[in-house]
């Protein structure tokens, strides 16, 4: 297990990012489903690199108004995905471990976790044929059932509504949940593995550092960072 080089974010630093996509409009994540989202990618058979996510968080389009600006989102949003890596690689060695989610509460203080749940199965559609192992296991496919049920709360389909009695008791279903997700990340290791030695790169981790504007994207693009995330003010990609 390698040692953590980098800090997870702060309170302060959370409501930077959650500042920044709420300007942003109904298009973008939310802090919660970002963080739902990113548990689903770093879970999942296959690295998705930030080229192909980032769109997917911000709405498509980015308007970064600085290249600081751009730097600073980007550098808490890589940050956040560390700690998410980090934390579910634990799970591989300690079978205490857990990775407690990002979940925001309503006025009586009470974890919903819809969100979280929302951007979690945006991830899985990402890759959604690398999923269908987990899906078709008849012995594994209910560490998803939790997910499932509060992604489905509201539904705008009546018919697929996650029935309410589910969900009397959220507070066990979101412990289930995160149950869940140790599981996940344990049962595809072995694709993650097998991919990694077949020369495909599978390190979780992305970097964080300070860009140049003519040095790489780091968010995987190959374009310049002046040409992709650190273009004032434009679309993205």
């Amino acid at each position: 297990m390698k040692d953590r080089t980098y800090k997870a974010l702060t309170e302060r630093e959370f409501e930077r990012l959650e500042d920044f996509l709420d300007s942003l409009g109904d298009e973008a994540m939310t802090v919660e489903m970002m963080d739902g989202f990113f548990a689903a990618l770093i879970c999942g058979p296959e690295l998705i690199m930030p080229n192909e996510w980032l769109s997917a968080v911000l709405g498509n389009s980015v308007p970064f108004t600085t290249t600081k600006e751009g730097e600073q989102i980007l550098g808490l949003m890589i940050r956040h995905w560390n700690t998410i890596a980090d934390e579910l690689e634990r799970t591989l060695y300690d079978e205490e471990a857990l990775y407690f989610p990002v979940l925001s509460v309503d006025e009586d203080g009470t974890a919903l976790a819809n969100e979280w749940a929302v951007g979690f199965m945006s991830g899985v559609e990402m890759r959604h044929g690398s999923w269908h192992e987990l899906f078709d296991d008849d012995d594994h496919a209910g560490s998803l059932v939790p997910i499932l049920m509060l992604c489905h709360e509201h539904d705008p389909d009546p018919k697929a509504r996650t029935d309410p009695k589910g969900l009397e008791n959220r507070e066990d279903v979101i412990t289930m949940m995160i149950a869940g997700l140790s599981h996940i990340y344990r049962y595809f290791e072995p694709h993650r593995r097998a991919r990694a030695n077949a020369g495909v790169p599978q390190t979780a981790r992305l970097k964080v550092e300070k860009i140049g504007r003519n040095e790489p994207c780091p968010c995987g693009s190959g374009r310049k960072y002046k040409h992709c995330c650190g273009a004032d003010a434009s679309s993205l990609h």
